[in-house]
């Protein structure tokens, strides 16, 4: 995968900033008001990060949608939040998609209930960048510009390559996609989502299709690949999750690495590989709705995800932060857990935006060719 840059603001240079910021903010400036921390496109807006902290524990709550705990360790990530903070998280629909946060805040818009925070695979970020909040994190200046929006949109939080998780007592050894036509392999395949709605689906026929011949520019081999599986009886149209694959209904898995790997604690038989000749990663995004019920909550949470503590959770649970490279040559990344990361062979395939736009119109023309 595609490291992130080398340059990195001290810590020091940052708490500098904050502790500036707090002495130049006018006072008895009402830091707690909702509309200034729905408007507020960073700490220092609030006062920093005090003053940030203040008004996310007068609201009380946050509200999240889409993590499951077992994915990307976002269970501890939750945790930890509500214990250093006090601030109760209220999780929706942990197995839901991306697709599935957006009609979220689009349907609950206006309400208590509407999410606070986006966590998106990218073609769905992307296409919905009017519903995000601008607002820069304190650690914004150590990641690539490739890795966030110039004005605070979105911010990549982590992300990790495509695998195939397989339970080699149900199945024969798996090394690369084609394997996967195999007639032992019947009835045994799923992908996590819909690929017009999921980013872990939509890259995993990004895959298939870097498997057979496409590029980052041509998805249509991978569209074709997932016919043939159909054709096969291969595919199995069941949404994968822990417990699917613990009791045996998913036995093969396409998925994200840390996503598969987290499965192997709990079965012996678990396998994940990322095959050689289709390294293809991806970076998750994180956004703010900018009609939070939560405003200053939805923020101070993303500073936390994006916190030195935020981003070795992320990557306790597998998944590889978007400042792992930063953290790393600050001496604030968890070794031991940064020494366990997959190797990844081959030459990493990572989509642009304007690549990941092309791809995303041509699943939503083609893919019903697979399911329909």
């Amino acid at each position: 995968m595609k490291r992130v840059s080398k340059t990195i603001i001290s810590l020091l240079s940052v708490s500098a900033l904050a502790v500036t910021a707090a002495a130049c903010s006018p006072p008895g400036k009402d830091s707690d008001s909702k509309t200034e921390a729905a408007t507020a496109k960073s700490a220092k807006d609030l006062g920093g990060m005090d003053g940030l902290i203040k008004a996310a524990k007068k609201e009380g709550e946050l509200n999240v949608i889409a993590l499951p705990p077992t994915w990307a360790n976002y269970g501890n990530i939750i945790k930890g939040f509500t214990a250093k903070y006090d601030i109760k998280i209220n999780s929706a629909q942990p197995d839901a998609a991306s697709q599935d946060e957006i009609n979220a805040a689009k349907s609950l818009a206006n309400t208590k209930r509407a999410p606070d925070v986006f966590d998106l695979g990218q073609s769905v970020a992307l296409a919905n960048t009017n519903l995000f909040a601008p607002y820069k994190v304190t650690t914004f200046d150590t990641v690539t510009d490739e890795f966030k929006d110039p004005k605070g949109l979105w911010i990549n939080d982590y992300g990790g390559y495509m695998s195939i998780g397989y339970d080699s007592s149900k199945v024969p050894e798996v090394k690369a996609v084609n394997d996967l036509l195999g007639k032992k392999f019947k009835g045994k395949v799923a992908l996590n989502g819909d690929p017009t709605q999921a980013g872990a689906a939509f890259n995993g026929v990004v895959m298939a299709s870097i498997s057979n011949g496409g590029s980052p520019d041509v998805i249509a081999p991978g569209v074709k690949f997932f016919e043939k599986l159909e054709k096969a009886g291969n595919f199995l149209p069941v949404d994968p999750t822990p417990a699917t694959i613990e009791s045996g209904q998913t036995p093969v898995v396409i998925d994200w690495d840390y996503t598969n790997a987290a499965e192997t604690a709990k079965l012996k038989a678990w396998k994940v590989v990322v095959p050689e000749n289709a390294a293809v990663g991806g970076y998750y995004y994180q956004a703010i709705n900018k009609n939070a019920p939560h405003p200053a909550a939805a923020r101070l949470w993303q500073e936390y995800v994006m916190s030195d503590e935020g981003q070795n959770l992320y990557l306790a649970g597998g998944a590889r932060p978007v400042r792992a490279d930063a953290m790393s040559k600050a001496g604030t990344i968890d070794e031991a857990d940064y020494s366990k990361l997959p190797k990844v062979s081959g030459t990493p395939v990572l989509l642009t935006a304007e690549q990941t736009a092309t791809a995303a119109d041509y699943l939503s023309k083609n893919w019903s060719s697979v399911t329909g």
